[in-house]
């Protein structure tokens, strides 16, 4: 679809939107729920197994964590009561807050604790780390847990307070037993909100209720993920919209409260609207990316995925995502605009004119005689979609033989799970963005690692860049961490477990008598109706 029809249609839909018959809600029911339109549908349950920020964000409204991390990147305790250190930092025993409850009734145990961070350290890119160096991690009692490290590890609790997926959550021992890399089936936690699995329509609905057990931590000042969790709505429904236009016209009738990712042309129409604020969700840019199957072909060949490059437009990618709007988009290497570790070593062959014919030159000279290329991409979420569109084009442009499977986000979600060659039904690119969290540094960076069958959905074997992730973790400080960081961009750029597509604002909208967002994730404590 144009924007111009998009446009017109959103328009056409909120003029005619007072005839359309709604529900009547009464003020005191109404500052009890909130309505939500998240940016995709959740199709999975279990953010351990998925790093899908649809399924993240569903994660914080039904699991805590022992620690949080705050704006300044500190971590901070949440379910932990506090914390020891002894032998030079190679033993640490946390202590867990009195009177935590899971949503079934049964109190938290340091048990607990235990088999939820050995099941995360299986797939998060820090909790691999921090595995490396963990001699014994085991609960003393109900409400002590204690770290045996092999050395001292100066980020353990900055891990345990992780804002990158998978995060750390702490769930049922019974539930955190499941193989990593199999999904659970109940969303049962300790955290703010309850999840309705009675009422849960994948699809369509998504209902939390206040957890009445929750107790806040009682230390910090709320900021990301630290601080007092208050919720102060009963009840927060996510309504699965797909259509921009209806959940636009939802958006400025009152029958929602907030829409997570319009589009841009759905913003200017929301600007327009007093009642309506339009917002940065994070200070900081999103990520976006092409990511490569480096164990099938073409792609599994490095001179063939250094071949498309000349093809490749940061710009156009990212107009895709948020329009023309000057300061709404930026070029960028592997690391957050604006953050200390971003720097354009090996960027190169991303600047300057692009040329499809020198790409196809090279896709020539590095063996490329017609295979098939299957792009997988979804048509339900805003900035995957939107580079899904681009990257059709720009690989129909360069003659391939070009299979396009565009589906819904939690189709695509599901099939990049597969590591099956392309004839029996896996992939060989897709596109993706996150947010700017994920990106800051090496620690939680999963589409950098290189190391093959642990790696992210894409499986690169780079040694070199884990020797040099490595390296950093062992830093001494900033300076050495920024030499470092402009080695590990000169590798990914050769080696290019993925193309950076540089980083975008990403925005959302909520009704104007909402107050005290947390800025970062889609989150929904602290959030009030003024």
């Amino acid at each position: 679809m144009l924007r111009r029809d998009l446009m017109l249609g959103a328009a056409a839909a909120a003029a005619s939107a007072a005839a359309l018959p709604r529900p009547s809600i009464a003020q005191s029911a109404r500052g009890r729920v909130l309505k939500f339109v998240p940016q995709a549908n959740l199709t999975s349950l279990d953010p351990i197994w998925t790093t899908a920020y649809i399924t993240r964000n569903h994660g914080f409204m039904v699991w805590d964590t022992l620690y949080g991390i705050d704006r300044q990147f500190r971590p901070q305790p949440q379910m932990a009561e506090g914390h020891g250190f002894e032998d030079d930092g190679r033993v640490c025993t946390i202590t867990l807050r009195q009177g935590l409850k899971f949503h079934d009734g049964e109190p938290v145990r340091a048990a607990d604790c235990v088999a939820s961070l050995n099941r995360w350290m299986r797939r998060s890119p820090m909790g691999q780390k921090l595995a490396t160096v963990v001699d014994e991690l085991s609960a003393l009692d109900d409400r002590r847990l204690r770290f045996r490290l092999k050395r001292p590890f100066p980020l353990l609790l900055n891990a345990l307070g992780s804002v990158n997926a998978p995060i750390p959550f702490i769930m049922p021992e019974r539930l955190a037993r499941t193989d990593p890399f199999q999904q659970i089936r109940e969303a049962v936690g300790s955290g703010p909100f309850r999840f309705k699995a009675d009422e849960f329509n994948s699809g369509s609905l998504v209902v939390y209720e206040r957890n009445p057990d929750y107790s806040p931590t009682p230390v910090g000042q709320r900021a990301l993920m630290a601080g007092p969790k208050v919720v102060n709505f009963d009840r927060v429904e996510w309504h699965i919209i797909v259509d921009a236009a209806t959940a636009a016209s939802a958006l400025q009738t009152g029958e929602i409260d907030w829409y997570e990712q319009p589009t841009p042309e759905i913003q200017q129409l929301l600007r327009r609207n007093r009642a309506i604020r339009v917002e940065p969700i994070d200070p900081l840019p999103n990520g976006a990316i092409l990511r490569f199957n480096h164990l099938h072909p073409p792609f599994n060949d490095k001179r063939m995925r250094q071949a498309i490059l000349p093809a490749v437009s940061q710009e156009d990618h990212l107009i895709a995502i948020v329009g023309t709007e000057a300061g709404m988009y930026q070029a960028g290497g592997v690391f957050t605009p604006g953050t200390p570790l971003a720097n354009d070593v090996g960027l190169e062959p991303l600047k300057g004119p692009r040329s499809v014919d020198r790409a196809k030159a090279l896709m020539r000279e590095a063996g490329y005689t017609n295979q098939l290329i299957r792009l997988i991409g979804p048509t339900d979420i805003l900035a995957p979609a939107a580079l899904t569109q681009v990257g059709v084009d720009m690989f129909r442009r360069l003659g391939v033989n070009l299979d396009p499977v565009i589906t819904d986000w939690g189709t695509v979600v599901q099939r990049r799970a597969s590591r099956e060659p392309l004839d029996k039904g896996g992939w060989s690119v897709f596109y993706t963005a996150f947010g700017s969290y994920d990106f800051l540094d090496p620690s939680g960076h999963f589409p950098l690692r290189g190391n093959g069958a642990g790696a992210w959905f894409g499986w690169p074997d780079i040694p070199k860049l884990e020797e040099l992730r490595d390296a950093w973790f062992d830093a001494p400080d900033l300076e050495a961490q920024q030499r470092i960081a402009r080695d590990i961009q000169r590798v990914a750029m050769d080696e290019l477990p993925y193309v950076p597509l540089g980083a975008y604002m990403s925005m959302t909208a909520l009704r104007g008598d909402l107050a005290d967002r947390v800025q970062g994730p889609a989150l929904f404590w602290g959030i009030r109706r003024t």
